[in-house]
Parts: structure tokens; sequence; C-alpha cells
């Protein structure tokens, strides 16, 4: 099993994580198929020659509904972010290999993970304290309604008003389509576009481009501090 970040635009996730801030999930076997969105993928190609028995298909469908049963039934939204804040960290670390020897700094983003950070792992002890308690008092069921507002907010947090420079259509920072096919970043398409218009680009300079550059990093650092306010319950941004 392969569990990987959602990127790129490519499937019906991309509206309601990269526009709307909505937490998603994609679940599929493996590599595409040959027939994929041919004429050829049909009801009568499935049962005669992929899944004739629809084994792997019901097998799907009980993974799909175990993870809708745990999202709707469990008293804590099973989200981590903890492990998102060491993606974060792990995509910086990328980011800052790729610009070595440039002037931009990436201590805002640095900064805004390590806040990101520690808010999750706050809120990761106040789910282990909630799960602890006997949860049946009124106080109790209040506190884990506010803490899955806080949980489900938090996704938002990564999105920005004006969107991605030349696709304002797509609103998250962290992860969203980015303008050049073959960039190897999967993450802060605002910085990878950026990045790659200071290798194409012939009517600005290289301090103007770095200058780009940064600005998206500190776009990118704001987006992750109002994830880390939203995870706190600190909605409006001072």
């Amino acid at each position: 099993m392969q569990i990987e970040r959602l990127s790129g635009a490519f499937s019906d996730f991309a509206p309601f994580l990269q526009h709307g801030g909505i937490p998603s999930v994609d679940l599929f076997y493996g590599r595409e198929y040959p027939v994929y969105h041919t004429a050829f993928d049909s009801y009568e190609w499935m049962v005669k020659h992929a899944d004739p028995l629809f084994h792997r298909h019901v097998t799907i469908a009980e993974i799909w509904g175990l993870i809708a049963l745990h999202l709707a039934d469990d008293s804590i939204i099973p989200f981590n972010y903890v492990s998102y804040a060491q993606q974060l960290s792990k995509y910086t670390d990328e980011l800052s290999n790729l610009l070595d020897g440039s002037t931009i700094s990436l201590h805002p983003l640095v900064s805004a993970i390590e806040q990101f950070a520690s808010a999750a792992k706050e809120a990761e002890n106040e789910v282990k304290q909630l799960r602890e308690g006997d949860g049946r008092d009124g106080l109790t069921a209040l506190k884990q309604r506010a803490l899955n507002d806080r949980l489900m907010l938090t996704e938002r947090g990564f999105l920005d008003a004006d969107g991605i420079q030349s696709r304002h259509w797509f609103k998250h920072l962290i992860y969203g389509p980015h303008g050049d096919y073959k960039s190897k970043l999967d993450f802060f398409p605002g910085i990878a576009d950026a990045i790659h218009e200071l290798s194409v680009s012939t009517t600005m300079g290289r301090s103007g481009q770095e200058a780009a550059i940064q600005h998206e990093v500190w776009r990118a650092a704001r987006a992750i501090q109002r994830a880390a306010y939203a995870l706190r319950g600190h909605i409006f941004v001072p």
C-alpha cells in the first residue's frame, strides 16, 4: 500500500481540496489500466476481463465503507496533523536543496512549520485526553465538538483568497497544479511556478525573479501559520 499526499488536479478531489480546503481522500488500485477512459472502458469489459466476480470492487467498497464509518461515527475525527507537519518539513528540506546557492530565505517557512507542528502536537495530546475520559458528561461532548470543528477547519487555513498566480481558482498553497508539467515539485505550487519562471524568463533579471520566489515563500508561510491558528482555535488570524 502506498500512501501519498494529494497533489495535481487529476481527479475529483481537486475542487474539494484545492478550492474549498476540504480534507479529501482518493483510493485506487495501482496504475491506470490500459482501457481507462476509452470506448472499451465498459461494464462488459469489466465482467469479461478485469474483475469478473467483482471481488476487487467489493474489497474497495468495504475499505471506503470503513473510512466513512470512522469519519461519521468516531467521537473525534481521525485526522493526524502531526504527520502533515512532518511532511511539510520534508518539503522544505527538498526546497532548500533546490534553492541552494540563491539569496532566498526559507526561514519564514521553517518558522511557520514549527508553529504548525507545535499546534498539531497540542491537538494530538488533546485527542488523547478526551479519549481517555469517560465521555458521558456534557462538557466532554462540547470539547469534542469544538476539537472536531478545529480539525475540519485546519485544511482551509492553507487556502489563499488570491489563489495560485495565473490559476486563481486553485486556492491551496501547499497542494495544487503547477505551470511546468516537468517540475519535480509536487508541493508549494506557487513557489514551484516562481522557480520555473526563474529558469525561463527573459524579461526579468535574476534578482527580480528571486524576489518573486521569496514572495511566494512568504505566502506559503502565512498559509501554514493560518492553519496553525485554526488548529489552536484562533479562527480569526491576527
